[in-house]
C-alpha cells in the first residue's frame, strides 16, 4: 500500500535501517504477495492481448510475431559524422533510426547564431539546412528504415526538411514512417528546450497533427513524453500522470482546432524511461497502457480501436548510468531493457555503459545494441505475451499505480489542465529529486560503485571526443549555403511564414516551401519568433 507521507507518489526518507522497502513512488513493497493481494475483477482488467483495455499489449501475439524495433539514439559533430554512425547500427541489426540533435538545433538556432558558440555538435547533430539533412540520410534509403527525431520546439522544421530529402530520394511522403518528438509541454516542465509560448507552440503541433494526416500518413505525429521527467527526477507514478495529462492536453488542443480525434488519434505514441526496478517499471507500462485505453475511449469518445491503443519508445534511464566502475552500467541497461520488453515496448534504446562521461563510442554504441538482440534472442521475454501477467507482486503495483496516476491527472484537472499546472508539476518533481537524492545520501537506496561497494582507483574507459573543428568546419558550410542562394526569394519566403503565423492557416506549407528554397532553420524559427515571441519562464 501507498505511504502516508504528503506526496505519496514519492518514496519516503526513513533511513537505511528501516526494514520496510519502498519504490520510488512510494509504494510499499510486503515482503510477501498472495492471492488476496489482487483485485477480483482482474479477467476484466487484464483483457485479452490486442483488446481493450490493452493491459497485456496492444497486439495479440506481440513479439512472437515481430520484436521491437532496435532504434538506437545517435548523432554528433556533423551531418557527415553521424550519417557514418548511422549506417554503422544498420549494419550491426539496428532496425530504426533515432537522431540527437545539438542543443542549437533544438533551440531553433542557427549555428553561426553568437549564443551557440562551443554547443555546436557537442550533444548531437547540427542540421541548419536541407543540405545537412541531405548529407545525414546519404546513403540510406527512407522508403527503407523508420527515423525518430528527438525535437520539440522546431519539429516541423525538421519533419519538412526530411520530407523534402525523401522526395529528392524519390520516396512519396506516404512512404515515409518515423516520429517526431513535437512534445512542447515536457520541456516547459523538465528539459528548458523552448522556443515560443505555449499557444504558438501548440499551434504547431496540431498543425503537424493535420499536416500529417493528409501528407505524411504513416508518421508519427508526437511523442509524448514521460522520459525526461525521469531524468529530472520524478518517480514511475509521476513519469505516467504527466505523460498522460500532457497526452489528454494535446489531444483537447487537436479538438479545439477542428480536428477529429480519431483522425490524430492512432498516430500518437509516447516516450517512456525505463529504471533499475524492473518489477515497477513492467507494471508502470501495463498501468499506462490501460489508463490510455480509458481517456481515449470514455473521455474523448475516440471510436477506432487504433485511437485507444498507446503506443510507446522506451529508453533505459540516463540518469541512472554512473561515471564510477562505469561497466556496471551495461548490467542496468540489460535489466531496463528486459523490463521495457517484458512491460510490452514498441521501440527499445539501449544507452551506452560510457555515456554518463560522453557520447557513446562505437564499441558502447555496439554493446548497448547487443544488448537488445540478446533480451530478444535469448532471454526468453519475447517468446510468450505479457509474461508478468497473473503475478501477484506486478498485478497489486499495475493497480496501484494507475490509482495514484489518476490521483495526480485528477489535481491536473482541478488545476485547469497541463498548461494551467505547470508549475505544479515542476515543483513535484522537484520534490521527488530532492527525496530521491536525500536517500542515496543516507544510503537508504543503493547505487553499486557509488555509495557502496565503492573502488579507490577510478576506472576512466575510452570516451568520444567531437573534434573542436566540427564546429568551424559547420560554420563554413553553413556561411557557403547562405551566400549561395537568391536573397530576395529567401527575404519573401521569410515574410510568408510570418505571414502565416499572424493568421490562422496550417503553418506547415510556408515553412516548406520557405525551406525548399534554401531558407535555413533558424531562419523559419526566427521568422515564426518574430511572431509569436519567446517564452519565459517563472522560477
Amino acid at each position: 500500500m501507498a505511504t502516508t507521507d504528503e506526496h505519496r507518489t514519492i518514496a519516503p526518507i526513513v533511513g537505511p535501517d528501516d526494514p520496510r522497502r519502498f519504490t520510488d513512488s512510494g509504494i510499499e513493497v510486503k515482503t510477501l504477495y498472495t492471492e488476496e493481494d489482487l483485485p477480483a475483477d482482474l479477467p476484466e482488467r487484464l483483457g485479452e492481448p490486442g483488446q481493450y483495455p490493452y493491459t497485456r499489449g496492444i497486439h495479440p501475439d506481440m513479439y512472437r510475431r515481430q520484436l521491437w524495433t532496435h532504434r538506437q539514439y545517435a548523432g554528433y559533430a556533423s551531418a557527415k559524422e553521424s550519417n557514418e554512425r548511422y549506417r554503422y547500427l544498420l549494419q550491426h541489426g539496428s532496425t530504426g533510426l533515432s537522431m540527437a540533435f545539438d542543443l542549437p538545433t533544438q533551440l531553433g538556432l542557427d549555428s553561426d547564431d553568437p549564443r551557440c558558440l562551443g554547443e555546436v555538435g557537442r550533444t548531437g547533430v547540427a542540421i541548419d539546412t536541407i543540405d545537412d539533412m541531405r548529407t545525414a540520410f546519404d546513403g540510406i534509403p527512407l522508403d527503407q528504415v523508420s527515423t525518430s527525431m528527438t525535437i520539440n520546439a522546431p519539429a516541423s522544421v525538421l519533419l519538412l526538411l526530411y520530407e523534402l530529402v525523401g522526395a529528392e530520394q524519390g520516396v512519396a511522403s506516404e512512404q515515409l514512417r518515423g516520429t517526431t518528438q513535437n512534445d512542447i509541454l515536457k520541456e516547459y516542465i523538465a528539459r528548458g528546450n523552448f522556443i515560443y509560448p505555449p499557444e504558438g507552440a501548440i499551434r504547431l503541433t496540431t498543425d503537424l497533427f493535420a499536416y500529417c494526416n493528409e501528407n505524411v500518413p504513416k508518421w508519427n505525429t508526437i511523442s509524448i513524453s514521460g522520459y525526461h521527467f525521469r531524468e529530472k527526477g520524478c518517480s514511475a507514478v509521476q513519469e505516467v500522470a504527466f505523460t498522460l495529462a500532457n497526452g489528454i492536453a494535446y489531444v483537447q488542443a487537436a479538438l479545439n482546432a477542428g480536428l477529429e480525434v480519431d483522425r490524430f488519434g492512432p498516430r500518437l505514441a509516447f516516450f517512456f524511461n525505463g529504471h533499475n526496478n524492473v518489477f515497477q517499471e513492467v507494471a508502470k507500462f501495463r498501468a499506462a497502457r490501460r489508463m490510455w485505453a480509458s481517456i481515449m475511449r470514455e473521455r474523448f469518445g475516440a471510436q477506432d480501436e487504433r485511437s485507444w491503443r498507446l503506443r510507446f519508445h522506451t529508453q533505459t534511464g540516463g540518469v541512472t548510468l554512473t561515471a564510477q566502475q562505469p561497466e556496471n552500467n551495461i548490467v542496468r541497461v540489460a535489466l531496463q531493457g528486459f523490463a521495457a520488453v517484458c512491460g510490452g515496448t514498441q521501440s527499445l534504446h539501449t544507452n551506452g555503459f560510457d555515456e554518463a562521461l560522453a557520447l557513446p563510442t562505437e564499441r558502447a554504441a555496439k554493446i548497448a545494441l547487443r544488448t537488445q538482440q540478446i533480451i530478444g534472442q535469448e532471454s526468453g521475454a519475447a517468446d510468450t505475451v505479457d509474461p508478468f501477467a497473473g503475478s501477484y507482486f506486478v498485478e497489486a503495483l499495475t493497480d496501484e499505480i494507475e490509482a495514484s496516476a489518476g490521483e495526480l491527472i485528477a489535481k491536473i484537472d482541478q488545476l485547469g489542465g497541463s498548461v494551467q499546472a505547470i508549475d505544479f508539476m515542476k515543483n513535484e518533481i522537484e520534490e521527488s529529486a530532492f527525496g530521491y537524492h536525500e536517500r542515496y545520501r543516507i544510503a537508504q537506496d543503493i547505487v553499486v560503485g557509488v555509495n557502496k561497494f565503492v573502488e579507490d582507483t577510478p576506472e576512466v574507459p575510452d570516451i568520444l571526443r567531437v573534434d573542436p573543428a566540427s564546429e568551424r568546419q559547420q560554420l563554413e558550410r553553413l556561411r557557403a549555403f547562405k551566400a549561395d542562394r537568391d536573397a530576395e526569394l529567401v527575404a519573401r519566403r521569410l515574410e510568408h511564414v510570418r505571414e502565416a503565423a499572424r493568421g490562422s492557416e496550417n503553418l506547415m506549407p510556408a515553412l516548406k516551401l520557405a525551406l525548399r528554397d534554401r531558407c535555413s532553420m533558424g531562419e523559419v524559427c526566427g521568422a515564426m519568433r518574430d511572431v509569436f515571441g519567446e517564452y519565459q519562464p517563472t522560477f
